[in-house]
């Protein structure tokens, strides 16, 4: 059984050693998966209690992902990646997008595809389509588990500055206990049951 509560503005980290049952749990959190028992409240949401169409309406309105495989559509430029959210929801996208894109340096690379762009920029363009509709609550699953070293912690300190601007919740699954041990709380994992659950500590 996994029962916590993560708080407003709150990061935690969910580690575990692979098939351990954490990206299902994130999953289960962001209500993108269905469990077959037990409950999961979002900013107020029973989820489950929802259909999908409903549970989509709150991911759009109040969920942002950002993903290890960066999961950004193809025959889009950088900049319509990160206006589609927007899109969707029906609001003014371009001028938020483009500032966004400035945000975390990719000012240049605007007009620019997926397939022309590095790991780490890819993934700097998912933080920014995350961000830019300013969530109340990003899930990340290993987001710098595709990228090297300084692309890895240029893409977490962008991560964790754009988290505390936007005062979002922030649900990390890692296997880097550095990343983790930069959240204000650690879950632990061990074949989908929660072997450690650590106290809130001090932010640095």
């Amino acid at each position: 059984m996994v029962s916590f509560t993560v708080g407003r503005g709150e990061a935690v980290a969910i580690t575990g050693s692979s098939g351990s049952g954490k990206s299902t749990l994130l999953g289960l959190m962001a209500g993108l998966d269905v469990p077959t028992s037990g409950s999961v409240r979002l900013l107020g949401h029973d989820l489950f209690s929802l259909d999908e169409e409903a549970r989509a309406q709150v991911r759009a309105q109040c969920v942002g992902f950002v993903f290890q495989a960066f999961h950004l559509l193809p025959n889009l430029t950088a900049l319509e990646n990160v206006m589609l959210p927007l899109e969707l929801r029906g609001e003014p996208a371009r001028h938020a997008a483009t500032a966004m894109l400035e945000r975390v340096g990719l000012e240049n690379r605007l007009h620019h595809y997926p397939r022309t762009l590095s790991g780490g920029e890819q993934q700097r363009v998912s933080l920014a389509r995350a961000f830019v509709q300013r969530p109340a609550v990003l899930f990340a699953d290993e987001p710098t588990g595709s990228l090297d070293e300084q692309n890895g912690r240029r893409v977490t300190d962008l991560m964790f500055e754009l988290q505390e601007e936007h005062g979002a919740s922030l649900v990390l699954v890692t296997h880097d206990p550095v990343l983790a041990a930069r959240c204000q709380r650690e879950l632990r994992l061990s074949g989908g049951r929660l072997i450690h659950f650590e106290e809130q500590r001090a932010s640095a």
